[in-house]
């Protein structure tokens, strides 16, 4: 039975129902590749992992699905993958919400909110110095990969001054992920993604934010030629297997 427990006495924690516990470490599993984008959620896997009954995964899984981040197919659960239409109207979001950052610091007087005058410049060189390192130390292709190129936009886009928007992009990267994950970079690709997270970040601190913009633009569309190639390779071996076994 999920723990819905208030705790006793005054201002004794508050107790996290067992299905919200279960959603958010499922959703958080599925975000760092933690479970394959390609495996079946299978309730009673789930149960044995997260040390819970069935009952809470199926109200988790319940949940991500009216999220929209799990979908059914006739043998089961998985995550969700993007149609290529979709995947195109993603990357189309994504560079409205990362484009909407460096708008706001330049002052849009549509925003009649206050803005920053600059983007929070201590996160950025946070950020410049982990992708120098990666410079002298490439990483290896994988989830881990994926999980820090995607802390390095939504970092980018938090500094701007907008959690919302930051919010925003990482429900985007979720619906993108599964496509991404099964995408293995050269090292030619990940020496040229280290180069172009360096060059924004040195533009922005240099206040060079339209260059610093121009560059993440063609950086984005960059990414998305690659991932489109990649979930068209997805589908035709996906048809060439219902053919098979037709």
């Amino acid at each position: 039975m999920a723990d819905t427990g208030a705790g006793s006495g005054t201002g004794a924690p508050k107790r996290v129902p067992l299905a919200v516990r279960v959603y958010d470490e499922l959703r958080r599993d599925l975000a760092t590749g933690e479970l394959a984008p390609t495996e079946r959620l299978r309730a009673e896997r789930l149960a044995r992992r997260y040390g819970v009954s069935r009952t809470p995964v199926r109200e988790a899984l319940a949940r991500l699905q009216a999220d929209g981040l799990v979908q059914r197919h006739p043998d089961g659960l998985y995550l969700y993958r993007p149609r290529l239409n979709e995947l195109d109207e993603l990357y189309e979001l994504r560079i409205v919400l990362e484009s909407r950052g460096f708008q706001r610091i330049a002052g849009d007087r549509t925003v009649r909110v206050p803005v920053p005058s600059t983007h929070d410049l201590p996160t950025v060189r946070a950020q410049l110095a982990r992708w120098l390192d990666f410079r002298d130390t490439p990483p290896e292709p994988g989830p881990d990969l994926v999980a820090a190129d995607e802390q390095f936009h939504t970092e980018l886009l938090r500094a701007a001054g907008n959690s919302a928007l930051a919010e925003a992009l990482s429900a985007v990267y979720l619906r993108v992920r599964p496509v991404r994950t099964m995408d293995v970079p050269t090292a030619d690709r990940v020496a040229a993604m280290t180069a172009d997270h360096i060059t924004i970040a040195e533009q922005v601190l240099a206040g060079e934010d339209e260059q610093a913009l121009r560059t993440l633009t063609d950086h984005i569309e960059t990414s998305r030629a690659h991932v489109r190639v990649r979930a068209e390779q997805a589908i035709a071996f996906t048809k060439l297997g219902h053919a098979v076994r037709d």
